[in-house]
């Protein structure tokens, strides 16, 4: 992202959420009537008011995969932070946050404290354009320079904006690990260490395995190309084979690591599952070790 621009892949991103809702009703697994307002609040109310007629639009060639990838990415994650709160979670972090709507579309989150972790462009245009749509968020706004400020102080600063942390803590980590360093990706997971109390927190995490980036296909390859326009380039990958000595090292246990191809096949009817093919981008669910002793 550009010093004092928004991300505009975030942007990309939220308005594929709401464009789910032209998808025929056995295809959605996530509503989102907020997405599209960050992209151009006239986007959102176009789609709102015309479902009907632009459902052709989730048929183009290359659209219709865009949005179920975003349907499924965005409903494995649900069903964890639910899975999370049904156990007696409480707390929740988003880190990099872009234009996430779980505080408004989730009624599970009402008695959850949810807290926002962003650069301060795309914060502050998130809160502009929630207060043009007249969208209330109880979300806790920490706004954070990434560039500038080292993250192993964002644990003092959460705590010091409520978050506990003696207690249990869900970690989204969503559309974000690409785009990092591998020095910034290790200072980031062991701030998230630092704030995830106990075996009880909860890490969900997406990423592109590293093969992916030596050897991208033509798919992969056009979208390095959008996202590097944008000043976004893709950085990172792992292999599937070391995330989890990666994790145990910086204090935790992997539990899930899933493609979101293999996640479509689970939560979709077969003949729209085929149009997921991205075994190359994974989620995975980490909890926080029972005993911490991170590798420095």
């Amino acid at each position: 992202m550009r010093d004092e621009t928004p991300s505009r892949t975030a942007a990309f991103v939220a308005a594929a959420r709401q464009l789910g809702q032209l998808l025929p009703p056995h295809s959605r697994l996530v509503e989102d009537p907020y997405g599209a307002a960050f992209t151009s609040a006239a986007v959102g109310r176009v789609i709102d008011r015309n479902s009907d007629r632009l459902r052709l639009l989730a048929e183009l060639p290359g659209m219709k995969n865009w949005i179920l990838y975003m349907q499924v990415r965005t409903r494995v994650i649900d069903d964890a932070l639910r899975e999370f709160v049904e156990a007696g979670g409480r707390q929740v972090v988003l880190l990099g946050a872009g234009y996430d709507t779980r505080s408004l579309r989730m009624p599970e989150l009402a008695d959850v404290a949810v807290y926002e972790v962003d650069h301060p462009a795309t914060q502050g245009h998130k809160r502009v354009v929630l207060a043009r749509i007249h969208a209330d968020s109880p979300s806790h706004f920490v706004t954070w320079d990434f560039e500038s400020r080292p993250m192993e102080d964002l644990p003092e600063e959460l705590a010091s904006a409520g978050l506990d942390l003696s207690r249990p803590v869900f970690t989204i980590w969503e559309g974000v690990t690409m785009y990092l360093t591998d020095e910034a990706i290790d200072a980031s997971l062991r701030a998230i260490r630092a704030w995830s109390a106990g075996p009880d927190s909860r890490l969900a995490m997406t990423y592109v395995q590293k093969s992916r980036l030596a050897r991208p296909s033509l798919v992969t390859r056009a979208m390095q190309i959008v996202v590097s326009t944008v000043g976004e380039p893709w950085k990172f990958g792992w292999t599937p084979d070391e995330l989890p000595g990666y994790l145990e090292e910086r204090g935790f246990t992997l539990l899930r690591d899933t493609t979101i191809t293999a996640a479509a096949r689970e939560l979709l009817p077969p003949d729209v599952a085929i149009h997921v093919p991205h075994r190359d981008r994974r989620i995975a669910l980490a909890a926080g070790a029972e005993s911490v002793a991170i590798v420095r």
